[in-house]
């Protein structure tokens, strides 16, 4: 499986499998039907609406330009307002566990997720997505247009696996219930766990230096305290058992 490398400020690479036409495309199915059956919902009540504006003109047209604002969304906003809204996912890519990301390995922002989709209209063309899955053919990572324009790509989301033989170096705190490791992104786990594999292999002062600047990357989202940070190497080994336990890997 070919792979996005990233190398962190940390020092520390993370690697993330590219996601391939087919997963994409399982996934843009799953999106389809949802946005389907949204349609045939909304298209009910904008024929309702219709019947009603016989009997009640203003009401009626009020309730009928909703509707329409309410399906253009749905058509033009679903991807966007999805990505932008869960960090670069829709239901569909939640579902295939996929999820946008930048070029650099960081989560989009809501100018990514918008500027990716704006070139939707041109990917779907002549077929279906006939253009985005000649793009992504010819792209070393499986980019359409509108990843190229945004500057992200779509990866797989693997579970971690705790390496065999892997061993804390202290007892880690059995407090990890009190950081909410729900905010973390699976970006910022791998972070960690690559950092807590390959400490050995740092410099004495390489590996004190990457600790504390996870730690401080981690700060704002778990709301650390400057207690927490006394011990930055047991605060990401209670933290990675913390996410382990709440996602019930390993």
């Amino acid at each position: 499986m070919d792979k996005l490398v990233v190398e962190t400020p940390e020092q520390i690479p993370l690697e993330f499998p590219l996601a391939g036409i087919g997963s994409r495309f399982l996934a843009l199915a799953l999106d389809t039907g949802i946005q389907i059956i949204a349609w045939a919902i909304l298209g009910g009540s904008a024929y309702a609406a219709g019947l009603r504006a016989l009997h009640m003109p203003t009401r009626g047209a009020w309730t009928a330009a909703l509707i329409a604002l309410l399906l253009f969304l749905l058509q033009s906003g679903y991807f966007a307002i999805f990505e932008a809204a869960w960090s670069g996912q829709t239901p569909g890519k939640r579902l295939m566990r996929l999820r946008v990301i930048q070029d650099s390995g960081r989560p989009i922002t809501v100018f990514e997720a918008v500027a990716r989709n704006l070139l939707r209209i041109i990917d779907s063309i002549p077929l279906f997505y006939g253009v985005a899955i000649i793009s992504a053919l010819l792209s070393a990572k499986s980019k359409r247009l509108g990843d190229y324009v945004a500057g992200t790509v779509v990866v797989h989301e693997k579970a971690p696996v705790l390496e065999a033989g892997l061993r804390w170096d202290s007892a880690a705190s059995s407090d990890g219930a009190r950081y909410d490791v729900s905010r973390l992104m699976p970006a910022e786990f791998q972070l960690i766990e690559a950092f807590l594999l390959r400490r050995k292999e740092l410099a004495e002062g390489v590996r004190r230096e990457a600790a504390g600047k996870i730690v401080q990357r981690l700060s704002a989202r778990l709301e650390l305290s400057d207690d927490d940070k006394q011990e930055p190497e047991k605060l990401l080994e209670t933290i990675a058992l913390a996410y382990r336990a709440r996602a019930r890997y390993g």
